[in-house]
């Protein structure tokens, strides 16, 4: 990309607003600072716009966002945002586009993680692709035929409130799992699965086919070519890939499951990537000598 067509991408979350200016097929100047969680929203607000002001002297062509919650995607406005309270019906790219001049697309993190690694990743050889982050909770975004596909308010594949056994699968595919029922975290599981414990394999084994079952749910769904697992817990995937694949060999439809790929996130800014990517994807950048491409920067 031309140093007068740099992007800047931003990953806002309830903990830390992540950002890094796209140029010359990666990432540069990435920062990270504390979300002002409780905060009112006109002090959120400033938070983000001081970040972004951070790289005006980059002479930026535009800004992709990536930010829980349902997002109007074409409006730019950010509606139930749970673990920001304040910020909700929040017309953040008029806010934005009106203060810094330049146009801004915003999609939900989970969206912008999907399409990360579809545009940079291992998925980027395939079509139809479901990226799943695991974390607090469990977020999915769907590439379908090469583009992403968010429904209305980028409400599709919000998976975590599928009703699943006896509450949703956010119960059991994200932290809740370990904090709840066993009283403990996957980093400190992961650390006793490591030495050998056989209660923490045990533990990660029945995580996995949690997992599992939330792929065989996908699969049935969307049929995709290939799944890609981010996320905090993706960490631990050696520890309960086991119970996964088992699920997924149950699947009755052997061309579909025998050859899904079932890749693990190799980057922490997939979301950033992904909401650079929004730019291209909304055809901010019209010009074919400015499109973004890069060499596969998170393989």
């Amino acid at each position: 990309m031309k140093g007068n067509n740099m992007v800047l991408g931003l990953d806002i979350g309830g903990t830390k607003i992540s950002s890094g200016l796209f140029s010359n097929g990666g990432l540069i100047e990435s920062m990270e600072i504390k979300t002002p969680a409780n905060a009112p929203k006109e002090e959120i607000l400033e938070t983000i716009s001081q970040q972004i002001a951070a790289y005006e002297h980059f002479n930026l062509k535009a800004i992709g966002i990536g930010i829980p919650g349902l997002v109007d995607p074409i409006h730019g406005i950010i509606y139930n945002l749970a673990n920001i309270p304040s910020f909700h019906n929040v017309n953040l790219k008029e806010y934005l586009e009106e203060r810094f001049g330049i146009p801004v697309a915003i999609n939900n993190d989970a969206n912008c993680f999907a399409l990360g690694e579809y545009k940079f990743g291992a998925a980027r050889i395939h079509k139809h692709v479901i990226g799943i982050t695991l974390g607090t909770g469990i977020g999915t975004g769907i590439i379908a035929n090469g583009h992403l596909y968010t429904g209305r308010l980028c409400g599709a594949g919000e998976w975590g409130a599928i009703p699943y056994l006896d509450g949703t699968f956010e119960d059991y595919c994200g932290s809740k799992f370990f904090k709840e029922r066993y009283k403990t975290s996957a980093k400190k599981l992961s650390v006793r699965a490591s030495a050998g414990d056989e209660e923490a394999i045990a533990i990660f084994y029945e995580f996995g086919k949690h997992i599992g079952a939330l792929i065989y749910r996908l699969l049935l769904t969307f049929a995709p070519e290939a799944i890609v697992i981010g996320g905090s817990i993706r960490k631990a995937f050696p520890y309960f890939e086991k119970g996964v694949q088992e699920v997924i060999d149950a699947f009755p439809y052997l061309p579909i499951s025998g050859d899904l790929k079932v890749y693990v996130s190799s980057s922490n800014d997939s979301a950033i990537l992904g909401a650079i990517s929004l730019v291209e994807e909304n055809k901010y950048l019209l010009n074919s000598d400015e499109s973004i491409n890069v060499s596969n920067p998170l393989v």
